[in-house]
C-alpha cells in the first residue's frame, strides 16, 4: 500500500520527532517510518542531559593519546573494537585529522549557538501546559578527583568563559552543600548553571503522542529498505510494508543511516558508538543535580523516581550485545566520587545499550545532500542527540521551507567528507 507525504522522516528517534513537529508547525504533511517503536533507540535510556556546555567536539586535541592508552583496555570509557573494516578505517583517519585546536576552535561557537539555541526551543515547549516531561533546570556539575582531572575542568571553565558560557569552579565544601545526600569524595567540580535535564522515555512518549494529535503519521515497525530514486531525486522510501512517496525526505535513521546513504552512492562517515545505561528506582539518597565523573566519563542522573548510570563509547558497529563487564566498569567508578551509591545498589537494575551516531568531527550532519536534491541529513549526533534534537528540527524545516538557518552549514554539511 503506498502513501504519500509532503515529508518522509525516515527514523522515528528523538531527532526524527523534532524533525517532524517543526515541519508540521509550518503546514507539512508528514510522515515518521521507524524500524522499531517510535523513540526505543538511543533516545530512550541515555543520561536525558540538554547541555549547552556540550560545546567541545569529541575530535580535540589530546584525545588520540588518550584514546590510544584506554584502547589497550577492553572496560575503559572509549574503546575501539579491533576489525578489518574499510568505513572504520576512513572515519579514523578523519577522526585523527579532526584532532586539533583549529577544530575546536572553528567548532565551539557553532556548538554553543546550536546548544543554546535548543535549550531556548525546548523550554518553550515544556512550560506550561507543554510537554510533560520532567523538564528540571537544575544545572550539570563535573567532578574530578585528580590533577588531571582538575586541570582539564580548569581548561573548559576558562574556554566556556571565553565564549560567554556560564560556568564555575567549586570546591568540594561547596558541592556537599548543594548535595546534602550523598558524601562528596571528589576534589571539586566544574558547574554549569544554565544546563538542564529531563526523563528521555517520557519527552519521546508524550512527544509522539502531541505529533499523532496534531496529523502526523507515525509509522512504526517499517524498516526502510532502501530509497526509490528518479534523476537526483528521491522518489519513496520503500518498506517491507509498502513504499511511502514523498516530496522531500529527511535521514534521520541514527547510526543505521550510512546503510541507506550507500544504497544512493554516498558514503556517510559515521560510526555506531554503543553506550549503556542502568536504572534503579530510587526515591532518596541520589544527588540533587546530574553530574559527570571527570576521569571515568560517567553521567549520573537523578530522576523523580529513578537514578540513572550511564557511560562508555564502545566503537564495535551495529551490535546492541550487551558486555556486562563494561556495565560493571561503570558502576565500580561510583563509590570513587560519591558516598551512598555502591555498585551492589544496581544489581537489579535495568541495563540498557543503544547506538550513537559519531561523526568524525564530533559535529552532527545537517543538511541538504549535493547530489540528492530532497534528500536532507539530519543525523551524527553522538552524546548530545536530546540535547541538539529541537535545534536540528528547527533547521531541517528551515531547510524544506526555503530558508538560510543562521548558522554555518558548511561545518554541518553531509558532504563535507566526500
Amino acid at each position: 500500500m503506498e502513501r504519500t507525504s509532503d515529508v518522509v522522516v525516515i527514523g522515528g528517534g528523538v531527532i526524527g520527532l523534532f524533525c517532524a513537529h517543526f515541519l508540521q508547525l509550518q503546514g507539512a504533511q508528514v510522515t515518521v517510518l521507524d524500524a522499531g517503536e517510535m523513540g526505543h533507540g538511543s533516545s530512550l535510556h541515555n543520561a536525558g542531559y540538554v547541555s549547552p556546555s556540550h560545546f567541545v567536539p569529541l575530535a580535540s586535541p589530546g584525545i588520540i593519546a588518550q584514546g590510544l592508552r584506554w584502547m589497550l583496555n577492553p572496560v575503559s570509557p572509549f574503546y575501539i573494537k579491533p576489525r578489518f573494516d574499510a568505513d572504520l578505517l576512513a572515519w579514523a583517519l578523519r577522526f585523527r585529522a579532526s584532532c586539533t585546536e583549529r577544530h575546536v576552535r572553528r567548532s565551539v561557537t557553532l556548538l554553543r549557538d546550536l546548544g543554546s539555541e535548543s535549550l531556548r526551543l525546548l523550554t518553550s515547549l515544556t512550560g506550561p501546559g507543554g510537554l510533560e516531561c520532567e523538564f528540571t533546570p537544575h544545572g550539570l556539575l563535573i567532578l574530578f578527583r585528580t590533577g588531571r582531572g582538575e586541570h582539564a575542568c580548569r581548561e573548559e571553565d576558562a574556554l566556556a568563559r571565553e565564549i560567554g558560557v556560564a560556568s564555575q569552579l567549586l570546591t568540594r565544601e561547596q558541592i556537599q552543600t548543594m548535595n546534602p545526600e550523598n558524601a562528596i569524595r571528589a576534589t571539586g567540580g566544574l558547574y554549569f548553571p544554565d544546563d538542564c535535564h529531563l526523563t528521555p522515555a517520557k519527552l519521546v512518549s508524550v512527544l509522539a503522542q502531541d505529533l499523532e494529535r496534531r496529523g502526523v503519521q507515525l509509522l512504526a515497525g517499517r524498516a526502510v529498505s532502501r530509497l526509490e530514486i528518479g534523476g537526483n531525486r528521491i522518489i519513496a522510501a520503500v518498506t517491507d510494508r509498502g513504499a511511502v512517496r514523498g516530496r522531500e525526505f529527511v535521514l534521520a535513521a541514527g547510526s543505521w543511516s550510512p546503510l541507506l546513504a550507500r544504497s544512493l552512492r554516498l558514503r556517510l562517515l559515521v560510526q555506531a558508538g554503543k553506550g549503556y545505561s542502568v536504572t534503579i528506582p530510587r526515591m532518596t539518597g541520589k544527588p540533587a543535580l546530574p553530574m559527570i565523573l571527570q576521569e571515568a566519563r560517567v553521567a549520573i542522573t537523578p530522576m523523580p523516581l529513578t537514578l540513572r548510570v550511564a557511560g562508555t563509547m564502545e566503537i564495535a558497529g551495529v551490535d546492541l550485545s550487551i558486555t556486562r563487564r563494561r556495565v560493571d566498569a561503570i558502576l565500580q567508578a561510583l563509590p570513587e566520587y560519591l558516598g551512598g551509591l555502591e555498585p551492589s545498589d544496581f544489581e537489579h537494575g535495568e541495563v540498557w545499550a543503544g547506538l550513537r551516531p559519531v561523526t568524525p568531527d564530533g559535529i552532527p550532519y545537517i543538511g541538504r545532500f549535493r547530489d540528492w536534491s530532497n534528500l536532507i541529513a539530519a543525523t551524527g549526533h553522538a552524546m548530545v542527540g536530546v540535547t541538539l534534537a529541537p535545534v536540528t528540527g528547527a533547521i531541517v524545516a528551515d531547510l524544506v521551507a526555503g530558508r538560510n538557518p543562521a548558522y554555518e552549514m558548511s561545518m554541518l554539511s553531509p558532504d563535507r567528507f566526500s
